[in-house]
């Protein structure tokens, strides 16, 4: 079935602004209703669907480079080696909306976190996590329609949602919530054995 016009149109206008985040079910239309229906930039500008990570515990993250809580990439590049091999991903996506603390361009982003903090686990294209020109994965993942009881704004860099392995989230973790607490790896081991 080809895309409407209009769905065409909005479709074309974010692959121009470098945001590939085009819903893949249904006819393009539905609102999506998991994290698996979109598509994102990773961090070289390859579109990449979220739905490869189906199946998988995940802790989507808002990070920067420039951040006090910069150091955070350490323990989330820690519970992600801990726990990958029983289908737990970091998926970290790099945004400037707080004070500008993520200036650099995509590669400079790649090239710090991984000399600095040994970043293995998958990094995202810079995004925009509020207001008027929110992502469509982040308004999701804050919209009460679709995000219920884990709905909101994004108040800094490195608020965490916990998504189960069906693709809903099930924790929503604050940025003083370190990713090697107690809450989380708990949280983190609790979705990995459902």
């Amino acid at each position: 079935m080809a895309m409407k016009p209009k769905v065409r149109l909005w479709s074309a206008l974010l692959m121009a602004l470098g945001v590939s985040s085009v819903p893949t079910a249904g006819n393009g239309e539905n609102p999506p209703v998991s994290i698996y229906d979109f598509t994102v930039n990773d961090i070289d500008g390859k579109p990449a669907p979220l739905s490869e990570f189906r199946g998988k515990v995940l802790l989507v993250v808002n990070v920067a480079s420039r951040c006090g809580f910069t150091y955070q990439y350490e323990g989330l590049e820690s519970i992600y080696r801990e726990y990958k091999e029983r289908g737990f991903v970091v998926l970290g996506f790099p945004s400037n909306d707080f004070l500008g603390q993520e200036p650099g361009t995509n590669k400079q982003i790649k090239e710090f976190c991984t000399l600095t903090y040994g970043v293995t686990f998958p990094m995202f294209g810079k995004i925009v996590v509020k207001g008027r020109d929110i992502h469509p994965l982040y308004r999701y993942l804050t919209a009460g329609g679709t995000n219920g009881e884990f709905a909101g704004h994004i108040t800094w860099n490195f608020n965490k949602f916990l998504i189960g392995r069906e693709g809903r989230t099930l924790a929503r973790l604050g940025t003083r919530e370190e990713p090697t607490t107690d809450t989380v790896i708990e949280a983190v081991k609790a979705a990995l054995g459902s």
